[in-house]
């Protein structure tokens, strides 16, 4: 999943009115060229040098964001190839080329802009705002179809951990999207002490880069599953490496265990 964006174009065609609609949808960092300029890159003038060297410091901070796992949406001209180029040093992005006016109110920026020969979609002079926001997060924040083939793992997942990360994302690359069935299980012995909202925060968190290919659903504590003959789908075991089939979630309950109070000070 792209998470680091890039809403370019010439001024006035429309690229802030586009970023402070989207980000609020992709729960992202927006980061304005207009406003960089005027509290970090002070020292910048608008020289073809000085607008590759903003776009390298705007991909940079859009980097930092997308490393925590968050989105960044940046909005600014980028008129050059350098400056794009200079822009996704650090790490690809989503490119979205307002391309609504034909010239901007700055005679200079006409000149050095150059429309992009590479986007991932060209926002036309027509639809508002907002109906290119929801294109633009449909794309990038995919929704899980419920009538899509689905791949259904069962567990208590008391932690989740690295070796259910591993199942699930085979499954992923097996079937498109998957469903993870928490066994309601909190409480019943010392192996169980999470309850579901933490179990499922765990599970998002880790498969955070895969938004919209999984749900998490609680069921019961299910200790057996039947099928008859013709059921229509398949059964089957996934067969991990023995380095992950070994992890086990007891290692992990004990780290998460606090510990014992001790006499004196600490």
């Amino acid at each position: 999943m792209q998470r680091k964006i890039l809403i370019m174009g010439l001024p006035g065609a429309g690229k802030t009115t586009l970023a402070t609609a989207l980000a609020p949808r992709l729960s992202a960092v927006h980061f304005n060229a207009d406003e960089i300029r005027r509290n970090i890159n002070r020292d910048l003038g608008f020289s073809a040098a000085d607008r590759t060297e903003q776009a390298r410091r705007m991909g940079w901070l859009c980097d930092q964001v997308v490393k925590a796992g968050g989105f960044a949406v940046a909005d600014f001209i980028c008129p050059t190839l350098e400056a794009r180029a200079a822009f996704c040093e650090g790490g690809d992005a989503f490119v979205v080329w307002v391309d609504r006016i034909k010239q901007g109110r700055f005679e200079d920026t006409n000149r050095m802009f150059v429309p992009p020969e590479r986007y991932d979609l060209r926002v036309a002079p027509e639809g508002a705002p907002e109906y290119w926001a929801d294109e633009v997060a449909r794309r990038l924040r995919p929704v899980f179809d419920s009538k899509k083939p689905t791949a259904l793992f069962i567990g208590r997942y008391q932690p989740f951990h690295e070796g259910h990360k591993t199942l699930i994302l085979e499954g992923l690359k097996r079937v498109g999207q998957v469903c993870i069935a928490v066994r309601d299980t909190q409480g019943t012995d010392a192996k169980n002490p999470l309850p579901f909202a933490q179990v499922r925060a765990r599970i998002e968190h880790a498969l955070r880069p895969h938004e919209g290919q999984f749900e998490i659903i609680q069921v019961p504590n299910i200790s057996h599953v039947f099928y008859g003959r013709d059921v229509g789908y398949v059964v089957e075991r996934i067969e991990l490496d023995r380095s992950v089939e070994a992890i086990s979630a007891t290692e992990f309950r004990r780290r998460m265990t606090a510990p014992h109070a001790t006499n004196g000070a600490a």
